[in-house]
C-alpha cells in the first residue's frame, strides 16, 4: 500500500473524495498522462516525455523542486503544481489541470494551485535569505483557458518565445566552414569522462556574459548550473560545444552551444534540443552564432536524428530569430512567459 502526505487545506467546493498530496516516483506514469493530456488540448501534440517528469518528481531534478498532486475520488492526478528553484530571485511555477474537466472545476484547482506555488515559491526565497522572489510561469500562446487562469492568480504575460525546428538528413552530414578565425570544438574529456574544469568554468563564464543583456536573466553559480543542466535526462556531455576566437597562439572562448537529446516513448534519441547558445556582446557579428548552429546540426545528422529544435524569444534584440530562420527553422509554435512579484513576510 502507497501512504502520501495529505494537504488538508484543499477548497470545499471539490467534489466529496477529493484530495491533495505529494506525489512520488509511484505517481510518475499518472502525471506524464496529464501533463499529456494538457499539452495535447493546448496546442495539439506532447512536448515534454515520460523522462521529463521522472527527473522531475523522482529523479535527480527533485531536490529543487516542491510539488502537489490533486487526486479525485479514485485517485487519479487531475492537477499538478511544481516550484522549482530556479536562481536567487527567480521560481519556476508550473500549473496543469486536466483539460477534461469542466471550466469551472478546472478554475477551482487552478486557483489553489497558484495559491499553494506562491506559498511554496516564497518559502523557497525566504531558505535563500530573500526578501521578494520572481514567480515565473508560462502558458502555451493557444490556451486562452490557462492565460485566464495566469490573469486570475495575479500573473502578467511579459513575453512570447518561438518553438523552432530544423528537419535534418543525408545533406547536413559532413564539417561546414565556420566564422574567420572561429574554432569550434567539443570540451575536453579526460578519458570520456566529465569534462576538465577548466572548460567547464569557460562555458559558465561565456553564458553569464553572453546573457546579461537577455530578457529576465537571473546570475547563478557555477555549482548551480552544472546541477541544473545535468538533471536534465536528455543531458550528454557530447553535445556541449565551445567556440573561440583563435588568433595566433591565444584563443578566447566567446561562445557556448549546449544540447540535449530529445527522446520518443521508446526512449531512442530522435532529435537534438538547444538549451543555450551565446555569444559574447564582443564576439557577435563574427559567425559565431552560426557556426555553433551549424555544428549542432551536423552531430544531429550524423547521429541519425531527425530534427533540432530550440526557442527563442521573438523579441530577442540580437536578431537571433534572423539567424534561426537563415539556418532553416522554422516556427511549430508559441509559448508565453507570464510573471508575478511575490515579497517574503
Amino acid at each position: 500500500m502507497t501512504s502520501h502526505r495529505s494537504t488538508p487545506d484543499l477548497p470545499a467546493d471539490l467534489p466529496d473524495g477529493w484530495r491533495a498530496d505529494v506525489p512520488g516516483r509511484e505517481d510518475v506514469a499518472g502525471l506524464h498522462a496529464l501533463r499529456a493530456r494538457h499539452e495535447v488540448a493546448a496546442r495539439g501534440a506532447e512536448s515534454a516525455g515520460p523522462d521529463a517528469a521522472r527527473a522531475e518528481v523522482a529523479g535527480d531534478g527533485a531536490a529543487t523542486r516542491t510539488h502537489l498532486l490533486v487526486r479525485d475520488g479514485a485517485g487519479a492526478a487531475r492537477g499538478w503544481a511544481t516550484v522549482h528553484d530556479r536562481a536567487a530571485g527567480r521560481v519556476l511555477v508550473a500549473v496543469v489541470v486536466d483539460p477534461d474537466l469542466d471550466d469551472a472545476l478546472g478554475d477551482v484547482i487552478a486557483a489553489h494551485l497558484f495559491a499553494w506555488a506562491e506559498g511554496a515559491g516564497v518559502a523557497q526565497a525566504r531558505a535563500r535569505g530573500l526578501e521578494r522572489t520572481q514567480l515565473d510561469s508560462g502558458a502555451f500562446e493557444a490556451d486562452a483557458r490557462h492565460q485566464r487562469r495566469l490573469a486570475a492568480a495575479g500573473y502578467e504575460h511579459v513575453r512570447t518565445w518561438w518553438q523552432m525546428r530544423r528537419p535534418v538528413g543525408e545533406d547536413d552530414r559532413g564539417a561546414r566552414p565556420t566564422g574567420p578565425g572561429v574554432l569550434v570544438r567539443h570540451l575536453g574529456r579526460p578519458e570520456g569522462g566529465m569534462p576538465g574544469e577548466d572548460d567547464l568554468v569557460a562555458v559558465h563564464d561565456v553564458l553569464e556574459r553572453a546573457f546579461v543583456d537577455h530578457f529576465n536573466h537571473h546570475e547563478e553559480t557555477f555549482e548551480e548550473f552544472l546541477v541544473r543542466l545535468r538533471q536534465d535526462p536528455g543531458h550528454r556531455w557530447d553535445h556541449w560545444w565551445l567556440a573561440e576566437l583563435v588568433d595566433g597562439d591565444g584563443a578566447e572562448a566567446v561562445g557556448v552551444l549546449i544540447a540535449s537529446a530529445s527522446t520518443d516513448d521508446a526512449g531512442r534519441a530522435v532529435g537534438s534540443y538547444v538549451e543555450y547558445l551565446g555569444v559574447t556582446r564582443s564576439a557577435r557579428g563574427r559567425g559565431v552564432a552560426r557556426s555553433l548552429i551549424d555544428a549542432v546540426v551536423t552531430d544531429a545528422a550524423e547521429r541519425g536524428r531527425e530534427r533540432v529544435g530550440l526557442e527563442v524569444d521573438a523579441d530577442s534584440p540580437t536578431g537571433a530569430a534572423d539567424l534561426y530562420l537563415s539556418s532553416g527553422f522554422t516556427t511549430s509554435y508559441a509559448t508565453q512567459s507570464w510573471h508575478r512579484y511575490a515579497g517574503i513576510i
